[in-house]
């Protein structure tokens, strides 16, 4: 992405739904799947078409992708973890928390409260995090780990 890109893209996505991207300063700042795209939002953008290509099976990690997190320092440290887990593996929360510096296995709401708060899924894949929150609607989190295994 340029660095001078900013704005809002939206597009309905297969199944899922209405997929939107904010863009500042060449940086995802969100994801969300909301009932209807922003009025400003544009459709095209080679982002969704990544995310719709991986939502339809073809595999992509999107660490590639600048985000620009604007999260607490504590859940930055969970979203990173969460980061590190690769395309098609998962973990819990307890394994999350205590791969995480700072926390341990008894600080596991404290990591549930960070993947709530991730706002940017799918790039974040707090998905791979077999019970932790849905961050997703309609059990997109679910389904996301179904493709990651191949099916």
């Amino acid at each position: 992405m340029d660095e001078s890109e900013t704005g809002i893209y939206a597009r309905e996505v297969g199944d899922v739904g209405v997929v939107q991207i904010g863009i500042a300063s060449g940086r995802v700042i969100s994801l969300s799947i909301p009932d209807a795209p922003s009025e400003e939002a544009t459709r095209e953008h080679a982002l969704l078409d990544r995310i719709e290509d991986y939502i339809d099976g073809e595999p992509d990690d999107f660490e590639d992708v600048p985000i620009a997190l604007t999260v607490p320092t504590d859940h930055r440290a969970v979203l990173e973890r969460v980061c590190e887990i690769p395309y098609g593996e998962t973990t819990d929360v307890a394994s999350l928390a205590r791969r995480t510096p700072g926390f341990d296995e008894d600080d596991e709401n404290a990591v549930r409260t960070a993947l709530e708060a991730n706002p940017v899924p799918i790039l974040i894949p707090s998905h791979r995090i077999v019970d932790g929150p849905d961050v997703l609607p309609g059990g997109l989190d679910r389904g996301l780990r179904a493709i990651e295994a191949g099916g």
